[in-house]
């Protein structure tokens, strides 16, 4: 299925990912960016296509329920609140409903330049393999959106272009973040043992769809054997894991479908498709009906 058409974009400079976006918000640091999300306000339903991005994101979000966020292997995220930390690198895709409302933050390493320890090893659930995702209770969006919007006001009310303070704030959120993933990974293992593999192999599908598409390169990546992959896979949910990779696969492709106004060969080679007629034989397998024939029956 690869291709070397199949060219996602990358971002290394904030200002140019957000170029790309239909918010017209943009930031004077290059290395750091608050941006709070305003509940209906200015830009209502857009979806974004696959991408990358050279610098890290954190994003605290409630009023979710409504909207599309592909950080799993879902086509929709089905909660209301919740935490994301996304090291640089790391394929992402979002649909904007307009209902959604919280903080995201991008930040480049320089502007924790006075920040001595190696900030990979103290905040690991910016993983460089997998994006993290945590569901938050209201009540626990509430208490981190006190921390966040602290450290928010601390970036707008900046007199000084490398926003000190507001760093400074942000690396204690961080730490208060640490804490609370910490306890929250820790009572997963005790709750649900079973669901931590599997929790990590869909992230890892999610954030690597695109390039890697075999059973076995996921498990060379969970350092287990394909054979035992999949038959945990199958034991714990029903499914294949080649099913699954497929799944995130159509997922995409029907946003791209619906969503935007790619044709079919653009589409085809954005999801890496060697050329049409696969993109098409796959995705008609798997959906039931061709590109075309799903996009026309939702735009009747």
């Amino acid at each position: 299925m690869g291709n070397s058409k199949g060219v996602i974009p990358f971002y290394d400079d904030i200002n140019e990912f957000f170029a790309s976006t239909p918010f017209p918000d943009r930031t004077n640091d290059p290395d750091l960016f608050c941006f709070r999300v305003r509940k209906g306000e200015d830009v209502k339903k857009f979806y974004k296509p696959p991408f990358r991005r050279s610098f890290y994101f954190m994003g605290l979000m409630s009023g979710v329920s409504q909207s599309q966020i592909v950080y799993d292997n879902m086509n929709e995220v089905r909660m209301n609140s919740f935490l994301v930390c996304q090291a640089p690198g790391l394929l992402s895709s979002f649909y904007n409903s307009g209902l959604a409302y919280g903080y995201f933050v991008y930040f480049k390493l320089p502007c924790f330049s006075f920040f001595r320890p190696d900030f990979e090893k103290q905040f690991s659930f910016f993983d460089v393999q997998q994006t993290h995702f945590f569901e938050l209770s209201q009540e626990k969006y509430n208490e981190f959106s006190l921390a966040f919007e602290d450290f928010f006001i601390a970036y707008e009310n900046a007199d000084d272009k490398l926003h000190t303070v507001a760093s400074l704030k942000i690396l204690a959120v961080l730490y208060q973040l640490k804490s609370f993933i910490q306890l929250n990974q820790q009572q997963e293992r005790i709750t649900r043992p079973e669901s931590i593999l599997l929790k990590q192999f869909l992230q890892l599908v999610n954030d690597n769809y695109i390039e890697r598409r075999t059973v076995n390169e996921y498990a060379e990546m969970l350092s287990i054997t394909p054979k035992y992959l999949s038959e945990y896979i199958k034991t714990t949910t029903g499914k294949n894991a080649l099913f699954l990779i497929h799944e995130r696969i159509v997922a995409e492709a029907k946003s791209l479908i619906l969503y935007t106004d790619l044709d079919m060969a653009e589409i085809c080679y954005q999801l890496n498709f060697s050329d049409p007629a696969n993109f098409n034989k796959f995705f008609k397998k798997n959906a039931g009906a061709t590109p075309l024939e799903f996009r026309n029956q939702y735009n009747r």
